[in-house]
């Protein structure tokens, strides 16, 4: 299948769109304050790729490690655990500028809240950072997945002494079983997308994300990215880090493209649509890129990736598989040293097969020159998880396998 490239007709500049207000610089640093309680928090490798770069016909190729997470090989654990900070600190009447990972984890906390059972529908990464984050401060949780879920996924929740249940729907339909529960039991959804009425607990999620965007922006020191892929499901990432460097950054904010799966590409549908709402795609979501297979779009981060996205990228699978042999096999820079080997999952490594698309098809070439993609460009991308799937990953990038196969 062909790779499609929407190029946004309207993009807006720094302030000319939705308001930025939740993605100020300072709502990045009260995130990374609170994940700086946790002992296991250190900010991830913003790796660079001098070698990858140049054979591409880039400047700069920059990659944000992900898989160092927290120990978990992925970044979601930052935004399920600044939301149940959140939440647990409005529980408790507490600031959340005043709590800390262990005041959460006290006793004197548990015995003040009681028991809480926290509930989420995910197809991974999610769901084992909010397993995390329950176990580590002493609660519950229970993860709901949808069909074709990974088993290894589904055990790595388990690990977290969470309740793990695959259900027979698909993700979007989890998510309204997930919500359903909750009402009915008296469950904390902590869902990372939004809709009418539940919009606090994803912007906390989204707010989370961007100690990530902080990390690179101050890793990068005065290197500014011309350009910045960055993968969707509902949205969330992709508008919390568009929304952060475009505040941040203003005038000097990098161009942003969405990349999405052609299996579940509700960003790029409503991109393409043109009447600046959200729309939803339908069917068994079921690419390779597991992470990423989401058909309803948060109607938080929407207004932020319609109003300053430059594009919209829908992949085949065959990209995902392409972007994660690249980083695992590394290019010799001009002074014949390797680039680093990056270790980089499905939903990983679709940005990173879509710039190299863009640069190398003889169909890209007029996408490549509508972005600007050329040798003064500096490329930012985010791996946000590592092997998730070790089998899946082994027989894409040890076996060649074709993502057809799976």
């Amino acid at each position: 299948m062909s790779v499609k490239l929407h190029i946004n007709p309207a993009r807006k500049l720094a302030g000319e769109g939705v308001a930025l207000d939740i993605y100020a610089p300072a709502c990045a640093e009260a995130a990374r304050a609170f994940h700086r309680s946790f002992r296991e928090y250190a900010p991830t490798p913003l790796v660079s790729l001098p070698g990858l770069a140049a054979q591409l016909g880039l400047k700069e190729f920059l990659v944000k490690d992900e898989s160092r997470r927290f120990g978990l090989n992925a970044f979601k654990v930052l935004g399920a655990s600044y939301a149940v900070g959140h939440i647990l600190a409005d529980r408790l009447g507490r600031d959340m500028a005043a709590v800390t990972r262990d005041i959460l984890a006290s006793a004197e906390t548990r015995k003040a809240l009681g028991p809480l059972v926290f509930v989420s529908a995910t197809d991974g990464n999610h769901g084992c950072g909010l397993a995390w984050t329950a176990r580590d401060l002493g609660f519950q949780s229970r993860i709901f997945m949808p069909r074709g879920s990974a088993r290894v996924r589904v055990d790595a929740i388990g690990a977290e002494k969470a309740e793990c249940t695959v259900t027979d729907l698909n993700y979007d339909d989890t998510v309204r079983h997930c919500r359903n529960l909750a009402a009915e039991r008296g469950y904390i959804l902590v869902q990372d997308t939004a809709w009418q009425g539940y919009e606090a607990i994803p912007t906390w999620i989204m707010q989370g994300y961007m100690t990530l965007a902080l990390e690179a922006l101050l890793q990068m020191a005065d290197l500014r990215p011309t350009h910045c892929f960055l993968q969707a499901g509902v949205g969330s990432f992709a508008g919390a880090m568009t929304g952060f460097l475009t505040a941040a950054l203003g005038p000097d904010a990098p161009r942003f493209i969405i990349v999405e799966p052609h299996a579940a590409n509700c960003i790029y549908t409503s991109a393409v649509a043109g009447d600046g709402r959200p729309h939803a795609v339908a069917g068994d979501l079921a690419p390779l890129m597991a992470g990423l297979a989401c058909g309803e779009p948060n109607t938080l981060s929407w207004g932020v990736l319609r109003d300053y996205a430059t594009a919209y990228v829908s992949v085949p699978d065959c990209l995902a598989a392409n972007g994660m042999r690249i980083l695992a096999a590394p290019t010799k820079n001009a002074a014949g040293t390797p680039d680093p080997a990056i270790v980089s999952g499905e939903s990983g490594a679709c940005t990173t097969g879509a710039v190299h698309w863009l640069m190398t098809h003889p169909a890209a070439r007029e996408g490549r020159e509508a972005l600007e993609l050329d040798a003064s460009s500096s490329v930012l991308v985010v791996s946000t998880e590592g092997d998730t799937a070790p089998e899946t990953y082994r027989d894409i990038v040890w076996k060649g396998a074709c993502p057809q196969d799976f």
